[in-house]
């Protein structure tokens, strides 16, 4: 049996705050909007926000779930972690430099580059 994970979504308080974010981090526009569900296509990786409260679903924000997002250099990481809340300090970590932030919802994001 293969598996594949090919889309996560994170849960979002407000859609245009939430879009607003992640177009400046990914320095790339939505790839689809809705006030629902919206995507962005990271390298066809689809990184969805949905926008729970519209649907009355409960969500805990938090570390329970820890997107992963690694750049090319540790420059790159120092750049995107600039005005972030960092919840989890610049770290060696075996060949990589990690992370972690909070995003503009309250999610738990880390952010890694490879050590050179």
């Amino acid at each position: 049996m293969e598996f594949h994970i090919n889309s996560l979504y994170l849960c979002v308080k407000d859609m245009d705050r939430a879009i607003k974010f992640y177009e400046e981090f990914f320095e790339e526009k939505v790839t689809e909007r809705n006030e629902i569900y919206s995507v962005f296509d990271v390298n066809r990786f689809r990184l969805g926000l949905f926008a729970f409260e519209k649907k009355s679903e409960p969500h805990i924000f938090g570390s329970n779930c820890l997107p992963s997002i690694s750049v090319e250099s540790l420059d790159c990481l120092k750049e995107k972690l600039k005005d972030k809340e960092i919840c989890f300090p610049l770290t060696q970590i075996n060949n990589n430099w990690v992370a972690e932030f909070i995003d503009s919802e309250g999610n738990h994001i880390e952010i890694t580059a490879p050590i050179k």
